[in-house]
């Protein structure tokens, strides 16, 4: 396909992702700019105005923003308040402030509240919303205020970096209108290359273009790799009077065991919409563990499922969660790029949040956008100013402080909570030097070394749901002809799933996909097995690829549009 005409389209700006971080980042850098503009009109200002040739642009490979975005979420208004003073007034969309709060430590059948609140978890004046709503609502303040100045491409999914040298010049889109086996089908639309003075990736936990742009920069040097947990979660309709409106509730311990890190949460978004997830860390070392498993006997724990008899299951997705905190954030700049939300590392997983920090790193890269158009320097000795606007704001005192927090619970879940406590409380988060974390897949243990399978709760379809239940509750969608964009390779690997793996893993990526996306098949009758991959189910959560043991599951963006349709997520 290296041959194919492509169209070139210029951009000044070119965000990736409509994201919290993206749509932020947009909005604020044409502020800043008209602002700018107006001064030096009114002779308030001395300077030359800032012509944008092209314009901002933002790439969504969704149908329609919002579609694929999903968190727990209590979100912090420290950032919206500064990026839009009136959010309120101009009906951001908040389901409930925060009105209770309690944490829990679960065993099989009882549960002990904790007495003090952690510092990291009290939620005081924060806000419960829907991701996918506050995407959409962002979308909304750019078009009505900024519609001269951004464009946003909805179905437009990012599937290659375009380089000159190492200079970031923009990127690819994916193609549109090709068949299972890559060949152009009479519908088909090549994509177009983007180039832009300054692309401004913010696509989310392990983004594909991050994955490729990061270690060909060298981003990563002198960092921890990034490691992730997966986020399994359902919007139930329950019987009023369960819990309050505003009531937030998290909890540690069973299902998992003391070595695994996670834990769930309930929001109740109203007096009878309660948003219930469960995410565990992909640290583990069972072959057989599955997040959705977790999730699954979570559910039926007798608190849990006492609050939720009754009630009716509305909607499912998952997602990959960014754990590794302060020092697995990459480098934040290279030449023509910058770095944003979870693309950069910026979340604080010890608190559970990341949107306000999302929000805050795209106004960042949005005033540094802005002193390089200035300067008509794209170059990573203008665009460093980013860095430097990180380490003076509060997202950076705030990842600092918990700077070796996910490191403290690689062992036992109980003595990394003794350490996280000390250090919020004696060090300000501990020692001043990285303390180093492996990668996710090399903890994943050969099934002759992990012990007894894990075993599944049955699911009964009303409390309990199988994955593909689930999976048609998360709206999913792809065209089916179309090439697989979970991609098994390097060639010479390609058969390494119905071999090694299977031999030495029991193939985990049939347990640890929440989207029953990867499946072990007989062929024939007493034929070998062989994986078979539903793409069509994939949710994007990433997990496959992080988890795999052998590093060759790829995934790539699908043709632009496919994936969930997230509602009140």
């Amino acid at each position: 396909m290296a041959d194919i005409q492509r169209d070139v389209m210029d951009m000044d700006v070119l965000f990736v992702g409509a994201g919290p971080s993206g749509l932020a980042g947009a909005y604020h850098l044409a502020r800043l700019i008209k602002t700018h503009n107006e001064a030096i009109d009114k002779g308030t200002k001395q300077g030359q105005k800032i012509n944008l040739e092209n314009g901002i642009g933002i790439l969504e490979k969704g149908r329609n923003v919002g579609d694929h975005m999903l968190s727990g979420a209590v979100m912090d208004p420290v950032a919206i308040k500064e990026l839009i003073p009136d959010f309120i007034e101009k009906g951001f969309p908040v389901e409930s402030e925060v009105t209770g709060e309690a944490v829990y430590f679960l065993t099989q059948k009882s549960k002990f509240k904790f007495p003090i609140l952690p510092p990291t978890l009290q939620n005081h004046g924060n806000l419960i919303c829907s991701l996918n709503k506050v995407a959409e609502w962002l979308a909304e303040q750019i078009n009505s205020e900024f519609s001269d100045m951004i464009n946003i491409f909805p179905e437009f999914p990012g599937k290659e970096v375009l380089y000159d040298g190492d200079n970031v010049l923009g990127i690819r889109t994916g193609d549109k209108g090709l068949d299972a086996h890559g060949n152009p089908k009479s519908n088909f639309e090549p994509g177009v290359d983007i180039h832009a003075k300054i692309t401004i990736v913010g696509e989310g936990p392990r983004g594909s273009l991050t994955k490729q742009l990061v270690p060909r920069l060298k981003l990563d040097e002198g960092k921890n790799p990034q490691v992730y947990g997966t986020g399994v979660k359902e919007i139930w309709e329950i019987p009023a009077g369960r819990l309050k409106k505003g009531m937030v509730v998290h909890t540690a311990g069973w299902p998992l065991a003391s070595n695994h890190y996670g834990g769930s949460w309930l929001y109740m978004m109203s007096d009878t919409m309660c948003s219930i997830g469960f995410v565990s860390a992909l640290d583990y070392s069972n072959p057989t563990f599955d997040p959705h498993g977790a999730f699954t006997l979570f559910k039926t724990h007798p608190y849990i499922s006492g609050l939720l008899d009754g009630g009716k299951m509305l909607t499912y997705g998952a997602k990959t969660v960014s754990e590794g905190g302060y020092w697995s954030m990459p480098k934040l700049y290279a030449d023509g790029v910058l770095l944003i939300g979870e693309s950069g590392g910026f979340i604080n997983i010890s608190r559970l949040k990341g949107i306000h920090l999302a929000i805050k790193s795209g106004m960042l890269a949005a005033e540094s956008a802005f002193e390089a158009l200035q300067k008509n320097d794209y170059s990573a000795n203008t665009l460093k100013i980013y860095e430097e606007k990180f380490k003076s704001s509060w997202a950076h005192r705030e990842l600092w402080g918990s700077r070796n927090w996910r490191q403290n619970f690689t062992g036992s879940f109980y003595t990394g909570m003794i350490k996280a406590g000390l250090q919020i409380y004696l060090t300000g988060g501990g020692t001043k030097h990285r303390t180093p974390i492996a990668v996710d897949y090399k903890h994943m243990k050969k099934k002759t070394e992990a012990g007894a399978p894990i075993e599944k709760v049955k699911a009964d379809e009303k409390l309990t749901f199988q994955k593909l239940t689930d999976v048609y509750y998360s709206g999913t969608k792809h065209e089916e002809h179309q090439p697989c964009h979970l991609v098994i390779g390097p060639k010479d690997l390609a058969d390494i799933c119905n071999t090694r793996c299977k031999e030495e893993y029991g193939n985990p990526c049939q347990h640890f996909c929440p989207a029953q996306v990867y499946e072990m098949i007989e062929p024939e009758p007493g034929k070998p097995s062989q994986l078979r991959i539903n793409f069509s189910n994939c949710v994007h959560c990433k997990t496959c690829d992080i988890a795999d043991p052998y590093q060759v599951i790829t995934w790539v963006t699908p043709e632009g549009g496919g994936g969930p349709v997230y509602k009140n997520m």
